[in-house]
C-alpha cells in the first residue's frame, strides 16, 4: 500500500471525461527494451551489433524515473537492426551485474559490436541524449522519436470542461513532479492512455497538483499519485481503489465504461457483439431461404430499439445478415477467413477496429 502521506505518495482515485482522443500511431513501448538474464546476455551482447544496456534494480526511483525516457529510445532503435537497446534486473541477475562492476542504480553501458568491454554512459538520462549517444557509438543515424503523449493534461482552465463533461467518463490522476511513485506509475498510466485514444467518450487524464494547488484541494487530494474516476453519471467522482498494473486499470475502464479494449488497444472478441439479438441471429442462421426474410424484419425491429454505439453494431448486424441472404450460406465463414489474414498484417488502428467489429459479428453467424 502507498502511504496517505504527501511525502510518500498514496492512494488511487480516478477520473473519466471529455475530449475524444486524435489518433497516433506511435507510442513507446516497454516491449521494445529487450530485457536480459544471466543465460541470454552473452547470446545477445558481443555478437554482431552493439548494445546499450541499462543495469537496475526495481526498486531504485532513479531507475524508475529513466524508464519512460528509456523506452522512448528502444521505440526511436526498434528497426535498426544494428544496435540493441536492452536492460538487466540486477536484483534477478546479480551475477551478469557483478561481472561489469555495477555498484549503483542506474548503471548504463555500451558494449561495441562484437565486444563484451563496455564504455560507461555518463551523460544526460534524456531520450534525445542516450540517442545522440548511441548514433556516435554505433554508427547509425536513428532520429529520435518524439511519442505524443496520448494523456489529456489538466489544468485549472480546462479542468472543469473535461471532466465534469457528462457525455465522457474521465479517469484522473492527481500527481506530483518530485513523487517516486508518480514517476514510476507514468509509464503505465501512459500505455492505459494509449489502449483507450480510440474510444471518443474515454479520457485518461492528469493534473500537476504543485502547480494546481487549489485542484489538489477542491478533491480532497492528501497524497501521491491519487487517481479519482469522474463517469458520465457521478461527477462528484469515485475513488479508485484497484491494482496500479496496466490490466487492472483496462479491467477497470472496461467494466466501468463498457469498453472492450486489450492492453495493447486492441478490440477483445467481445466487442461489437449485442446478446439481446443471439437469439434472432441463430434463428436466422437455421432459417431456409424463405424464413430469413421474415427473421431479418424482425432483426430490424430489434435494431431499432438499440442506442448509441449499440445501435452503430446492430447496423452493421444487419448489413451482414443482408450480405449473407446475397451471398449464400458460407458467406460468414469466407469473410471471417478473409477479415483475419487483413489482421494479420500491419494496418491503421481504426481499419483494425472496423475489421474485429466485422469478425465478431460474423462470428455469430456461422
Amino acid at each position: 500500500m502507498w502511504s496517505s502521506s504527501t511525502s510518500t505518495c498514496t492512494t488511487i482515485m480516478i477520473c473519466v471525461g471529455a475530449m475524444a482522443l486524435a489518433f497516433l500511431s506511435t507510442t513507446a513501448s516497454a516491449d521494445d527494451v529487450v530485457a536480459l538474464t544471466e543465460d541470454t546476455f552473452g547470446k545477445e551482447v558481443g555478437q554482431d551489433r552493439g548494445a546499450l544496456i541499462e543495469f537496475y534494480a526495481p526498486w531504485c526511483g532513479h531507475c524508475k524515473k529513466l524508464a519512460p525516457e528509456y523506452e522512448k529510445l528502444a521505440t526511436s532503435f526498434r528497426k535498426t537492426k544494428s544496435v540493441l537497446i536492452a536492460k538487466v534486473d540486477c536484483d534477478e541477475h546479480k551475477s551478469v551485474c557483478n561481472k561489469y562492476g555495477v555498484s549503483g542504480y542506474p548503471t548504463i553501458q555500451w558494449f561495441p559490436q562484437g565486444s563484451l568491454e563496455p564504455k560507461k554512459y555518463e551523460g544526460a538520462r534524456t531520450a534525445e541524449a542516450l540517442t545522440a549517444f548511441v548514433n556516435i557509438e554505433g554508427g547509425t543515424n536513428v532520429k529520435f522519436a518524439s511519442v505524443p503523449s496520448s494523456v489529456v493534461v489538466l489544468s485549472l482552465f480546462n479542468f472543469d470542461k473535461v471532466v465534469l463533461d457528462e457525455t465522457k467518463d474521465v479517469l484522473v490522476e492527481f500527481y506530483a513532479p518530485w513523487c517516486g511513485h508518480c514517476q514510476a506509475l507514468a509509464p503505465t498510466y501512459e500505455k492505459v492512455a494509449a489502449a483507450f485514444k480510440l474510444e471518443e467518450d474515454v479520457v485518461i487524464a492528469n493534473v500537476d497538483t504543485d502547480t494546481y494547488k487549489d485542484l489538489a484541494e477542491k478533491y480532497a487530494v492528501s497524497g501521491y499519485p491519487t487517481l479519482k474516476f469522474f463517469p458520465k453519471s457521478n461527477k462528484a467522482g469515485e475513488d479508485y481503489g484497484g491494482g496500479r498494473e496496466l490490466d487492472d486499470f483496462v479491467n477497470f475502464i472496461n467494466e466501468k465504461c463498457g469498453t472492450n479494449r486489450d492492453g495493447k488497444g486492441q478490440l477483445t472478441a467481445k466487442a461489437g457483439i449485442i446478446p439481446s439479438l443471439d437469439d434472432l441471429v441463430k434463428e436466422f442462421v437455421s432459417a431456409d431461404d424463405n424464413e430469413k426474410k421474415a427473421v431479418f424484419s424482425q432483426l430490424e425491429e430489434e435494431v431499432k430499439k438499440l442506442k448509441g454505439s449499440a445501435a452503430r453494431y446492430g447496423n452493421l448486424y444487419l448489413k451482414l445478415a443482408k450480405n449473407s441472404m446475397e451471398k449464400g450460406a458460407d458467406y460468414a465463414k469466407n469473410e471471417i477467413q478473409r477479415l483475419e489474414r487483413l489482421l494479420e498484417k500491419s494496418i491503421n488502428p481504426v481499419k483494425a477496429d472496423e475489421f474485429t467489429l466485422k469478425k465478431n459479428i460474423l462470428s455469430t453467424f456461422t
